[in-house]
């Protein structure tokens, strides 16, 4: 399948350095099928959308970022997005799922558990019901799933594409495979990993990266569990190193800036 690099949002925290939303359009038989979304038009439009943290993340106002301005520019319509894989539930990750809203939703039934069902005190502060106050239609998977590479299981939600669970930055995080073909397998990590230099030397192209320590310990202090994170990249160091596979995370501009003109 044809897959195409989006950043569906931009912040610019003064303790970071500009970060970005990176979300996966991607082209299928049976249409258009995004990995995460972004913020959206509904974000935009109330930032109260986005809870407090928006103030910290210090969240541009570009509603032209959004995936369904962005698909429109590109000849698409909202209604030929069928599926959306997200990698989690968190604000920056979802808020363009209200401009899909007969997009059926896949996630992992425990990240639904955590932001929808369950929440426990940490997690009621943590996500914005107002996101998915549409009433999407959740298409939840539990468990580990099937075997899959690299002694990772996961779930096989589409043809080629792949949810595999990745829990750390949050209960139910996942990270999403997507075969695209003689591109070869795209990972995004989601925020399973922030800084590139975590997990890889180079950029795909090549280009050196250094650590980015602000983003490190901003990623540290907003994940839930720092052992999962650590064993996270590690895992992500291993697949990156694969022969045909690429890992993105969601928001580190130069992984971005490197692959956006791959499609």
């Amino acid at each position: 399948m044809r897959v195409h690099h989006l950043s569906c949002g931009t912040f610019t925290p003064p303790l970071t350095g500009t970060i970005v939303c990176h979300v996966l359009l991607c082209e299928t038989d049976d249409g258009l099928v995004l990995v995460d979304t972004g913020l959206g038009l509904g974000d935009y439009a109330d930032p109260r959308r986005m809870g407090p943290a928006r103030h910290l993340l210090k969240v541009a106002s570009t509603p032209a970022a959004s995936a369904v301005l962005q698909l429109q520019a590109m000849g698409f319509d909202a209604t030929d997005v069928v599926h959306v894989v997200v990698t989690h539930l968190d604000f920056d990750h979802i808020g363009g799922l209200s401009d899909f809203p007969a997009a059926t939703v896949h996630t992992t039934a425990d990240e639904h558990a955590a932001a929808v069902t369950a929440p426990d005190a940490l997690d009621r502060r943590r996500y914005r019901p107002a996101q998915w106050a549409h009433g999407p239609a959740w298409q939840l998977h539990g468990g580990r799933g099937d075997t899959w590479m690299a002694g990772l299981t996961g779930h096989e939600v589409l043809p080629g594409i792949t949810l595999v669970p990745m829990p750390g930055h949050s209960r139910g995080h996942a990270a999403v495979a997507v075969d695209a073909g003689e591109r070869g397998l795209v990972v995004h990590a989601g925020d399973a990993v922030f800084d590139a230099a975590s997990y890889a030397d180079t950029t795909p192209s090549g280009q050196p990266l250094q650590p980015m320590r602000k983003l490190r310990a901003f990623e540290q202090a907003v994940g839930r569990d720092r052992a999962a994170i650590a064993r996270n990249h590690h895992t992500l160091r291993q697949l990156n190193a694969t022969d045909g596979v690429t890992v993105v995370p969601a928001h580190d501009p130069r992984i971005f800036d490197d692959v956006a003109g791959s499609a």
